[in-house]
């Protein structure tokens, strides 16, 4: 029984140790629940240590049918620290096939009447946040990779007056939402993306080949936003190199100094681009230039 009592306490331990090693940072996650339209959420909330008042906030959304709970493999939580900003780690429902999702237009979805209001329940969730925790309704930003990444481009188009900015990552927008929406304002725009995804294509899927649905090639989708900008000219810089070639195509000179940017990781997959430069960072440094 001895035995048996030393190995429990051997495993738990080591599964704490696991847990604290993937938590990374040195503020506190916790787990809570969110109600919006009957519908009900989970989110994740990551507070640093010694935060002050009026602090930033990130959400950071899941990708299609996401296990990671939360998505701490980004690696946020380190520059939260440095930075003081919190993080909000939504989660999606599940589907008809039991995956966890981001309603932004999928054909599968919309045939089967699984569409929902999350645009709704990020502002909702967002401003709940924002009073809860007296955190700045000026510093509100959104990334997110992949089914997440499309979300961000969702709420650039209907949640700019509530989004300060948004950067995508290996995102992606459906072409029936590219041809029906339109954007209520110019909002700063970052996008990460591979070109060898097989999932997000660089060149976009006109055909529905893949099955999600026809979506846009990634430079007319960023494109979009640099014109809405009204930005004026690129400045391109290659980033120092790691794994891929990293090129920044940064377009500027837009309406009360808005940039959107293009990171183009050539011959990158379909992830966050972490083995090419760190992401985080890179996000952040987008991010604070719209500090208020």
């Amino acid at each position: 029984m001895r035995e048996w009592f030393l190995l429990f306490l051997t495993l738990f331990s080591l599964c704490n140790t696991a847990l604290a090693a993937e938590i990374d940072g040195t503020g506190t996650l916790t787990e809570h629940t969110f109600k919006h339209k009957g519908v009900e959420y989970d989110y994740w909330l990551y507070i640093p240590k010694n935060m002050a008042e009026n602090a930033p906030l990130l959400m950071v959304f899941h990708g299609y049918g996401s296990k990671d709970i939360p998505s701490i493999k980004y690696g946020f939580h380190p520059v939260a620290d440095k930075h003081g900003f919190a993080i909000c780690y939504p989660r999606g429902p599940k589907d008809f096939k039991g995956k966890h999702y981001w309603s932004v237009g999928y054909q599968f979805h919309i045939d089967n009447g699984a569409e929902r209001d999350d645009v709704g329940f990020a502002v909702k969730l967002a401003k709940h946040l924002q009073k809860r925790y007296n955190l700045s309704t000026k510093n509100l930003f959104a990334t997110g990779h992949s089914n997440g990444g499309a979300m961000c481009y969702m709420l650039a188009y209907q949640a700019a007056d509530t989004f300060t900015a948004v950067a995508p990552m290996s995102g992606h927008i459906m072409e029936c939402r590219y041809r029906t929406l339109k954007p209520k304002r110019a909002i700063p725009l970052m996008e990460v993306h591979g070109t060898e995804d097989k999932l997000s294509r660089w060149n976009g899927d006109p055909y529905n080949n893949d099955g999600w649905g026809a979506d846009i090639a990634i430079p007319c989708a960023v494109g979009l936003w640099a014109a809405v900008n009204r930005c004026t000219h690129e400045q391109r810089e290659v980033l120092p190199l790691i794994k891929n070639k990293v090129i920044a195509h940064r377009y500027v000179g837009g309406t009360d100094g808005n940039q959107v940017w293009l990171y183009e990781v050539v011959g990158g997959k379909h992830n966050w681009a972490s083995d090419s430069m760190d992401s985080a960072a890179e996000v952040w440094k987008f991010f604070s230039l719209y500090l208020k």
